[in-house]
């Protein structure tokens, strides 16, 4: 089956990936290497290559090549990464942004944990309550190392953090990863959002990185649970 080639490779490359012979940020051989270990054309490589970027097992760097991801933190697809201004903007609804934290922090264990960061690096920890028709019902807990954004203010935070990040700083971000429970309510959660008698929130948690898959921000969005819900977009084939 000449056609499904580039599956037979992509499934070689991910055996190796996942037995470790190359291991997370490293990079992949070069097309053309991978065209002789093969003896296949480079349009098969490339499509072996291209699967292998939408199954989140590897990063394409323009000009620079393909880089390993670590495969264990990337067990489901993300569909999209939009701000919450870009949301709203969408929805059509009045909203408002109130910051309830902004500080520079040590990163905790819980921090170092989430951000691969060290004790000795500092976290921006920005936490706001978004407000829509005249509701507090979510609440975004946001940690983005110091090490690539090296400036952030108040007034940034109330806006939109991701069109300062974009168009101010110059970063490139590129991909995800997103958890979704639903957890008992905390003090915190209780204390900013209006929550009528639900004792229960849901929290999506995403791992962001820039295009060279650096993790460079950690984000709780926790969400009243009469007012959530998901949509995503699936297509069946290759």
């Amino acid at each position: 089956m000449k056609e499904n080639k580039f599956i037979s490779i992509y499934e070689q490359l991910v055996d190796k990936i996942k037995r470790g012979d190359w291991r997370p940020n490293t990079k992949l051989p070069s097309e053309n290497e991978l065209v002789e270990q093969y003896q296949t054309s480079r349009e098969t490589i490339r499509k072996a290559l291209n699967l292998l970027s939408q199954n989140g097992h590897i990063q394409k760097m323009k000009g620079k090549g393909s880089f390993v991801l670590d495969v264990s933190r990337f067990d489901f697809p993300v569909s999209g990464l939009v701000s919450f201004k870009e949301v709203a903007e969408k929805l059509g609804h009045t909203s408002t942004t109130i910051v309830k934290e902004f500080e520079l922090v040590k990163a905790d264990q819980d921090l170092c944990t989430q951000l691969g960061a060290t004790k000795k690096d500092l976290i921006w920890k920005v936490v706001r309550a978004r407000e829509i028709d005249g509701e507090k019902i979510i609440l975004d807990k946001d940690f983005f190392h110091k090490k690539y954004v090296p400036h952030l203010t108040k007034d940034i935070c109330k806006g939109s953090i991701y069109e300062y990040l974009e168009k101010d700083l110059g970063l490139k971000i590129s991909f995800a990863k997103k958890e979704i429970s639903v957890d008992e309510l905390t003090d915190e959660d209780k204390c900013y959002l209006d929550l009528k008698d639900y004792e229960h929130i849901v929290v999506v948690r995403n791992y962001v990185y820039l295009e060279d898959a650096s993790l460079f921000q950690y984000t709780e969005s926790r969400h009243r649970l009469d007012k959530f819900r998901f949509v995503d977009f699936a297509r069946r084939g290759i």
